[in-house]
């Protein structure tokens, strides 16, 4: 009898939990926002819903971080215009002399520049000071073009350059900087490309083309416009001057009988200042900065500095109901070892560090939120954010610390889906009775039988649970039957 009662129950628990049904729901995007963070002119952040699978309650989001910054390079024709007078032999440091230093430093800058591009650079070297050659009366014919030598014509034979850049001598006391500059832009070609001229000197001019008077104040005045005006013709072609050597800017340059230059004055006449150049850019230095100056001042200004954002720090925020009833895996992306593995339980976020960034580079990181089978009800019918906000923290080009965040987020929803079954349709309205018709007069009844009932025994609950109780029954019967068998 026990093992009656006991397997009756076991049945109606089996029955009754063939009527239970979890919860079904759908998802669908709410909002499908785009989060946007501008980290400079150049570089962007940004968080967005880049595929769905809803049928199956999943969403994947992608984080990416963009530096569209370029590598500017020179190209085109590039003539290096220096100074060979023999001030340049002046020692500034132990042995070395300005020309040491002036020259090995150029060949540092040629070789920085042919090693970022030796395809569509040239480069070219043009000296000036004074001509060795005389004239018919056995005088130096100075005060033309000759006063300037092109030294190597326009080439991107590192190893030629260097040994001529290196081979330079002086070859006269005096400075005809304009004769250097003529002569470098008549080196140029014709081609529609890029012209650069780099001027290293350490003197100011004190003769020009066609001018050659070295004692008189109005001699000097005729040398300063001469070649400021040739500074002036170089429009259309990018121009670096660096003047060194001169350390008192009030020093009388040369005295005259009723006026006087200073170094100061000719400096600002020819080649202005380095806030107004007359040209270009302009270097106003000491010796001791020739090195910097040329192989990295001059070369940032021909190869601008490359744009890294460095130490990236993404912090993505989760919401408690994103962390408890969804499924967060990574799916492609970055070096996981550069993402932190789990959810950090404190802050509920994960975090991606980069060490750098750098120019035309993006990466990206994609992650799947996914509902788990068991989930918080309370969820359905409410708008969820996917993430609560991100933190962006980052060392911009310039090297200043910055950190940004944003709480815009793509957002979804979970609806209930309602019961198929459909609504019973309406009862039929009844249609109007018809006449009587007259009946037939009543036959004799057979006597009822007393086994049988005059109604059917009436039908309640569903198939489902009648089933039920016909199992249930069946099985009491069988067991009761097999207990007296048994006695």
């Amino acid at each position: 009898m026990k093992k009656t009662v006991v397997l009756t129950i076991f049945l109606l628990i089996v029955l009754m939990a063939t009527n239970v049904f979890a919860v079904s729901t759908t998802m669908e995007i709410v909002e499908d926002n785009v989060c946007t963070i501008k980290l400079n002119d150049n570089a962007t952040f940004e968080k967005k819903i880049v595929e769905s699978d809803l049928t199956n309650h999943e969403v994947t989001l992608q984080l990416k971080i963009s530096n569209d910054s370029t590598i500017s390079i020179p190209t085109g024709e590039l003539m290096l215009v220096i100074d060979s007078s023999s001030s340049m032999d002046t020692v500034v440091s132990d042995t070395t002399t300005r020309k040491d230093l002036v020259l090995n430093s150029a060949n540092s800058l040629v070789e920085s520049l042919l090693a970022i591009n030796n395809s569509s650079l040239k480069i070219g070297v043009v000296t000036f000071s004074t001509t060795s050659e005389k004239n018919d009366e056995g005088y130096l014919d100075t005060g033309t073009i000759a006063d300037a030598q092109k030294v190597c014509d326009f080439t991107n034979n590192v190893t030629e350059l260097q040994s001529k850049i290196s081979a330079i001598e002086g070859t006269g006391q005096y400075t005809n900087l304009d004769a250097g500059l003529q002569l470098a832009k008549q080196s140029f070609t014709s081609e529609d490309n890029n012209k650069y001229m780099i001027v290293l000197t350490d003197g100011l001019p004190n003769l020009a083309v066609g001018y050659d008077d070295l004692v008189t104040y109005e001699g000097l005045t005729d040398v300063i416009n001469q070649t400021k005006s040739t500074l002036n013709s170089l429009d259309g072609i990018n121009v670096i001057t660096m003047l060194t050597g001169i350390d008192n800017g009030e020093a009388t340059f040369r005295p005259g009988t009723d006026a006087s230059y200073t170094y100061g004055q000719v400096i600002q006449e020819v080649f202005g200042s380095e806030e107004n150049p007359t040209i270009g850019k302009f270097y106003n230095i000491d010796d001791s900065e020739i090195e910097k100056t040329i192989t990295e001042d001059i070369f940032n200004d021909l190869v601008p500095i490359i744009s890294y954002l460095k130490d990236i720090s993404i912090t993505d925020f989760f919401p408690q109901y994103i962390v408890d009833n969804f499924d967060i895996t990574y799916i492609d992306g970055i070096d996981f070892d550069n993402v932190t593995g789990e959810i950090d339980e404190e802050t509920n976020s994960f975090t991606i560090h980069l060490k750098e960034l750098g120019p035309n580079d993006t990466i990206t990181l994609r992650y799947k939120l996914t509902l788990k089978d068991e989930f918080d009800e309370e969820i359905i019918g409410e708008i969820l954010d996917t993430n609560e906000k991100v933190d962006i923290t980052y060392t911009d080009f310039d090297g200043s610390e910055k950190s940004q965040t944003s709480d815009v987020t793509p957002k979804i929803k979970l609806t209930a889906v309602e019961d198929p079954t459909p609504e019973p349709e309406p009862e039929p309205e009844p249609e109007p009775e018809p006449e009587p018709e007259p009946q037939p007069e009543p036959q004799p009844q057979p006597e009822p039988d007393p086994t049988v009932s005059e109604d059917p025994l009436p039908f309640t609950g569903s198939h489902m649970f009648i089933l039920g109780f016909v199992i249930i029954g069946t099985a009491t019967g069988f067991f009761a039957y097999k207990s007296r068998k048994i006695r």
